[in-house]
């Protein structure tokens, strides 16, 4: 849980700078700077610095970097799918380039499935993260949401989703983990 929140934190930033200040641009400026500190703070701390901690601060920066030197938001918009399309080519890229299942890579270890169910995991994250793009994508630019509604979104909208997925997910793995003190 407290990684969780860790890796929330510019997030919630985010999210409390564009209420104060009610501007993109200063929530921007947070978001970046916390996710700096936050990579700063794993690197002085020798924590474990994850491949989604480099892809994530290279997203904010350039993304969150080009929203403030070119005046844009619609750069910062662009972010979280940016990012959750990123983890969909790497997990497909993964499968189709090298033959390799990353979910069954990192989460192995911890759980025992047959490949089969592995390779529908890896498909449906992808999946996940394919459609989680395209909605804030639609939320974003489609002129049917406020900028405040779509923050809203992209704090809590795509949180709920990833919770509601997560959940989802686990229901369904669980018919099909192996049971390690079943003798068959």
């Amino acid at each position: 849980m407290k990684k969780f929140l860790f890796d929330l934190f510019p997030l919630i930033l985010f999210f409390v700078a564009f209420r104060l200040a009610d501007s993109m641009y200063v929530a921007t400026a947070v978001a970046i700077a916390a996710s700096v500190a936050q990579f700063v703070w794993l690197k002085a701390t020798k924590k474990t610095i994850e491949a989604t901690h480099w892809i994530n601060l290279t997203v904010i920066v350039l993304f969150g970097g080009a929203t403030l030197v070119l005046q844009n938001d619609a750069f910062i918009k662009w972010k979280p799918t940016v990012l959750y399309w990123i983890f969909a080519v790497i997990l497909l890229a993964g499968k189709w380039l090298f033959g390799r299942n990353l979910l069954q890579k990192v989460m192995g270890t911890q759980i025992e499935l047959p490949a089969n169910i592995w390779d529908k995991m890896n498909y449906s994250w992808s999946a996940f993260f394919i459609a989680s793009g395209a909605l804030n994508l639609y939320v974003a630019f489609s002129g049917q949401f406020t900028e405040s509604q779509w923050v809203n979104f992209k704090v809590f909208g795509l949180m709920a989703l990833l919770l509601v997925f997560v959940v989802a997910q686990s229901i369904w793995l669980s018919r099909h983990i192996k049971d390690s003190s079943d003798p068959s």
